[in-house]
């Protein structure tokens, strides 16, 4: 099973913190004690991430929808029936697909720093990432993709991080990541059909250039959704702007709850 923590109380809702590749759960330092006085709060490490298994302990091909059942089986282990979804970056793409997979096990979903398909541009440089993964480290086409996603001095605390944890990684672990990455077109492609009744919001960086524009093009067909653009801040929003982050996401997961909670300060 994978890694996991969980901190509980009896009458409070469930929500679950969603890593993106190369990170861990330290990614969110700067929402989980807020969100621990108002919810009981699962995070979850990604498998090759954390303590969580390596990708070479799986039976056949690592896919999306593998990570998914993965992370249900830690849900079905606590008995969660139903809960909210906070992820960031590909953190965020493993939620649509935990949407198309078993929406009637989402109350809610806060995607950060989401992807919903790839650019011209990105597409050009993971081809290019591809065609070189095997002769170099993989740290250095990491580090590569980091400043190209967030190049911007204001982005460097972010940058910092992502660099540090995925340093924790092993090369096979983060290559199996890599090739899931013409993938994540798919996990958008019916989240609109089988999740328009799940209430979604999306928050991103003003700054993430290379997503944002597909990101409100794709969604802008779905009643459910709402896109919130944070002016100077890039692709990790939750680490470089969290108190706009934790006020829109805690409203907004207000919002859409079973049980009455205190109000948010």
């Amino acid at each position: 099973m994978l890694e996991y923590d969980v901190h509980q109380e009896v009458g409070k809702e469930y929500v679950v913190f969603l890593h993106g590749i190369g990170g861990n759960s330290s990614i969110f330092c700067k929402q989980l004690d807020v969100f621990k006085k108002y919810y009981n709060v699962i995070t979850i490490h990604l498998p090759g991430h954390g303590n969580s298994p390596g990708i070479e302990c799986y039976n056949g091909n690592f896919t999306i929808d593998l990570i998914v059942e993965e992370v249900f089986k830690v849900l079905d282990h606590l008995k969660v029936e139903r809960a909210h979804f906070i992820g960031i970056s590909l953190g965020s793409v493993l939620i649509h697909a935990l949407l198309q997979a078993h929406p009637n096990r989402v109350k809610s979903a806060v995607l950060g720093g989401c992807i919903t398909r790839f650019t011209i541009l990105s597409n050009t440089l993971l081809k290019i990432g591809d065609a070189i993964k095997e002769m170099i480290p993989f740290m250095w086409l990491y580090k590569i993709f980091a400043y190209i996603m967030m190049p911007k001095s204001n982005h460097r605390i972010s940058r910092k991080l992502f660099i540090r944890e995925a340093k924790k990684m092993n090369r096979n672990d983060f290559l199996a990541w890599y090739r899931l990455t013409p993938y994540v077109k798919s996990t958008y492609s019916s989240v609109q059909e089988k999740a328009s009744h799940i209430p979604k919001l999306y928050i991103s960086g003003k700054e993430d250039h290379l997503f944002v524009k597909s990101l409100e093009q794709d969604t802008m067909g779905d009643p459910s959704s709402t896109i919130i653009f944070i002016k100077d801040c890039g692709h990790v929003c939750n680490v470089e702007k969290p108190r706009e982050f934790n006020r829109l996401a805690l409203e907004f997961i207000y919002k859409n709850q079973d049980v009455p909670l205190r109000k948010v300060q």
